[in-house]
């Protein structure tokens, strides 16, 4: 027992200390620890959370659903043009972009953009809970949870070990999606009156598509190309947008399309966002 648990501290110093040094003090980035409590946490809300709710009635959220989702159209704002200012004013490439790990202002600067994308994550678990309030169970499918959950330890990895480099176009792509969808979700949330303003909602699957067609393709070449940015991490991203979700309906070929997957997570999320 004393020889595993030996091991297992192991491990955890190798993780901790083999990670970008200028991250190390920041909020939830120097252990995984941390980030494991809070999913360990979520999973527990998800599974308690509907029977809390069974016999209560559902909570009227929409002045917090209003407030919380135009606060996320804000902080969306601000990653975009801080990822996209700071790429532009460092030359990146698209191709090819290695992490600068100095304490230069402009490399500082993308790494910190990648923190604030990495705790937006943790932010977004709210979702979960609004869904839970509302009685609105048949949203927690798996490819909810998976999406808000699991893949925390994806941007976990980016912020501890590559703030910036290849990963600053998924960050870039990611919350310029997010702007756009929050948007929709909080004018939508302000009442059926608006629905009449939102007839562009029929474009937001599409942009969720060609996000994932921009995340597999830029990943993927990477996977066969010389460039000094980790391999594991261009597969990280490369395997997550693959993953077919449990418990998906349709045809076995369906099933295991990205578009599927992509298409049930929008219609989810517009579905229970409202």
């Amino acid at each position: 027992m004393a020889s595993a648990w030996q091991s297992v501290v192991s491990v955890h110093q190798t993780i901790v200390e083999s990670g970008d040094k200028r991250t190390d003090e920041w909020l939830l980035v120097y252990s995984p620890v941390p980030v494991a409590l809070i999913f360990l946490a979520y999973l527990f809300v998800v599974w308690a959370g509907p029977r809390l709710m069974k016999h209560r009635e559902p909570f009227d959220l929409k002045g917090v659903l209003v407030l919380y989702n135009f606060a996320m159209v804000g902080l969306s704002a601000y990653m975009f043009y801080e990822i996209l200012v700071t790429a532009w004013l460092s030359n990146y490439s698209l191709l090819c972009q290695p992490v600068d790990y100095s304490t230069k202002p402009l490399p500082l600067r993308m790494a910190k953009a990648c923190w604030w994308f990495f705790f937006s994550k943790i932010i977004e678990l709210a979702d979960t809970m609004f869904f839970i309030l509302r009685k609105k169970n048949n949203q927690l499918t798996f490819l909810h949870v998976y999406h808000h959950g699991p893949l925390m330890f994806n941007w976990w990895a980016g912020i501890k070990y590559v703030a910036g480099g290849q990963s600053f176009l998924i960050c870039l792509v990611n919350t310029f999606i997010h702007l756009v969808m929050y948007s929709y979700y909080g004018l939508a949330a302000l009442g059926p009156h608006m629905q009449k303003y939102l007839w562009w909602k029929r474009y937001l699957t599409s942009l969720q598509l060609v996000q994932l067609f921009l995340f597999l393709v830029h990943s993927g070449y990477n996977l066969f190309t010389e460039c000094d940015f980790p391999d594991s991490m261009n597969a990280a991203v490369f395997g997550t947008r693959l993953r077919p979700p449990e418990g998906a309906t349709g045809p076995p070929s369906a099933r295991h399309s990205p578009s599927f997957k992509f298409s049930l997570y929008f219609i989810s999320s517009v579905k229970c966002m409202v």
